[in-house]
């Protein structure tokens, strides 16, 4: 599956804003934004793929574009889908990124 070329420009730029180190990975059909060796933000397909803080991630839900992540059959909570609308203005865009960039240091590694 091909990924937003675009959005995923747009996350890079967010993520030099907010100063953060960053390496990229190809993954889950699209492309992830690793911090500390974790899974932060990704774009799948034209979707912004936002891991965030599992207690606001009901609120999360209500924001505009925003819908469970679901691959297997079940939301994976922590983990949010966002439509283009949701992240079409730059600061939408950097709403998301921050929130997942906040989460970052509580976030489990996946590394064994």
């Amino acid at each position: 599956m091909a990924y937003n070329e675009q959005l995923a420009d747009r996350v890079r730029d967010e993520l030099d804003a907010q100063k953060v180190d960053f390496h990229e990975l190809k993954m889950m059909g699209g492309l992830c934004f690793m911090v500390d060796d974790k899974m932060c933000v990704g774009v799948v397909g034209e979707q912004l793929m936002a891991r965030i803080d599992p207690d606001i991630y009901h609120d999360a839900l209500k924001k505009e574009g925003a819908s469970e992540m679901n691959f297997t059959g079940k939301a994976m909570k922590g983990f949010v889908f966002v439509n283009p609308e949701g992240t079409d203005m730059d600061n939408d865009l950097a709403y998301w990124v921050e929130l997942c960039v906040k989460y970052n240091p509580f976030a489990k590694s996946s590394k064994k």
